[in-house]
């Protein structure tokens, strides 16, 4: 007797499968709609959008008149990361005036990390609230670099229930580097000098994860995050260099490979899986940038690495230590530099302003995609494939930009509106998805301002640029009452690329 045919997924009835998609995360939606045309429509249905909208934004009226569920949901999704709102949920810290400026600050969730000298600080956000949490003391010396990692990979790690935290990585001029999570702490000893530089990743793909950091005696030393190197934890010891560590980045093609800067400009990569008493010939790759300039930002991606120094930014294929292509900005010195490689994006600090580039179409002269206009000079920026933001020292502000169409969508104040004029100097900033945390200094105190833009509900209105305004979330348009109307019969239209980053 002949077995019955079999059937796949696809066979199911599209309501059975709507009805599957509604239980997927957004993310997941996205995917699913990628894999044929059935799917797609399943993924497309408006009641998976309309419940995913629900989940997100539980108290955010729906628009009368709106497209199709999935679009307005884009859409939203796509304004709340650009930050275009007036009424975020924020809050304020102020740290001991006594201690230095906070520095090295970094977004995990719904804690706030930052430095003050040889201090770690974490703060819990419940707004409109910032708590103190913990403080770590470990170092005698100023933090120089911090780095968050998976607890998972670290050998402070204990069982399933840590499996979502995160470890703090801090290096210091006092010669060690720590690896602390909730009062507990692991110190590494080895290098002769101030450490300076951490790894951006953890090395390996194994079970087995490596920490790299590099200092003032030209070293790059190896740790391992495991519990078997508890009581032996370097690894190996790499020389060649001549200068200070600046930057270390783990290749992404290769997570074995280590790619290091030093301060005269010299790049190397060093492959980690060698036997540890090689020495420098672990080295398998050197070049020179042949800038003027000290490196300030390493960025890996595919086979290739991207390091701003002096006023060039130069992409080097690993595989062949040869330079891909470079960005010459001539007479500016780059102060600051993020990179997007995935969507071909690169923005340079200068002095007054900021520069948004396209690599695909590097020319000579190079054209920018934006110029971002600033009073001072740019050391702080952040890039995402939604926005970018600004910030010079002077201002105590910052400025987020439309990655796509580089128009100022807003302006956030380091203070509290009605302080906001004591507030002289941008310190730090850390942006993740639709939040953002500034320190602001002035001499008479400090100042942590925290924004979350995901519930918020009332477009921004900068002056002179009205229509910049959300169509979609303008006031007095709200309504539940009437359906969105689904056009599913237009399987042929273009369908944009959509980045749902949480």
């Amino acid at each position: 007797m002949a077995a019955p045919p079999g059937r796949v997924l696809v066979d199911l009835d599209g309501d059975v499968l709507a009805n599957c998609a509604r239980f997927l995360g957004a993310r997941d939606v996205a995917s699913l709609a990628m894999a044929c045309r059935p799917l797609r429509a399943a993924a497309y249905c408006d009641a998976v959008w309309y419940r995913l909208f629900r989940e997100r934004w539980p108290f955010q009226h729906l628009p009368r008149g709106a497209l199709g569920l999935r679009e307005l949901y884009i859409h939203r999704h796509t304004e709340v990361h650009q930050m275009k709102f007036a009424d975020p949920i924020s809050a304020i810290y102020y740290p001991n005036p006594a201690v230095v400026t906070p520095s090295h600050l970094m977004l995990d969730r719904n804690y706030i990390w930052l430095s003050q000298g040889p201090m770690a600080r974490r703060l819990r956000v419940d707004c409109p609230e910032i708590e103190l949490v913990e403080t770590y003391r470990s170092h005698s010396a100023r933090i120089t670099c911090m780095r968050l990692f998976p607890l998972i990979d670290t050998p402070l790690f204990r069982g399933d229930s840590q499996t979502n935290e995160k470890a703090l990585v801090t290096s210091s001029a006092d010669r060690t580097v720590r690896v602390c999570w909730k009062g507990h702490s692991r110190c590494f000893k080895g290098h002769s000098g101030p450490v300076t530089a951490l790894s951006d990743k953890l090395l390996g793909d194994g079970e087995f994860k490596i920490l790299a950091s590099g200092g003032e005696d030209c070293t790059v030393r190896l740790w391992s995050m495991s519990l078997r190197g508890k009581n032996h934890p370097l690894i190996s010891t790499f020389h060649g260099h001549e200068k200070t560590l600046s930057l270390l980045s783990v290749a992404w093609h290769k997570p074995s490979l280590l790619v290091s800067c030093s301060k005269d400009s010299k790049v190397k990569v060093w492959d980690t899986k060698a036997p540890p008493s090689s020495g420098s010939s672990s080295c398998v790759g050197s070049t020179h940038l042949g800038t003027n300039g000290a490196p300030i930002a390493v960025k890996c991606h595919d086979s290739l690495c991207y390091i701003a120094a002096g006023s060039e930014v130069t992409a080097i294929d690993l595989r062949t230590m040869k330079k891909a292509s470079v960005l010459a900005l001539r007479d500016h010195r780059i102060l600051s530099c993020e990179m997007l490689p995935s969507e071909w994006l690169i923005c340079t600090g200068i002095k007054d302003k900021a520069l948004l580039w396209d690599i695909r179409m590097l020319q000579e002269p190079p054209n920018t995609v934006a110029e971002l206009h600033s009073d001072d000079r740019v050391t702080f920026l952040h890039l995402d494939p939604y926005k970018v933001i600004t910030g010079a020292p002077s201002d105590g502000q910052v400025h987020v930009w439309e990655t796509r169409t580089g128009h100022l969508v807003n302006t956030l104040s380091c203070g509290e509106p009605a302080k906001s004029v004591g507030i002289s100097t941008l310190s730090a900033m850390a942006v993740d998805g639709c939040r953002i945390a500034m320190v602001g200094s002035s001499l008479e105190l400090d100042m942590v301002h925290y924004r979350d833009f995901l519930m918020s509900s009332i477009p921004i209105s900068l002056p002179g640029n009205s229509k910049e305004v959300s169509k979609f979330w303008g006031a007095q348009q709200y309504s539940d009452d009437e359906d969105d109307n689904d056009d599913d019969d237009n399987e042929e239209q273009d369908y944009e690329h959509v980045w749902l980053v949480e």
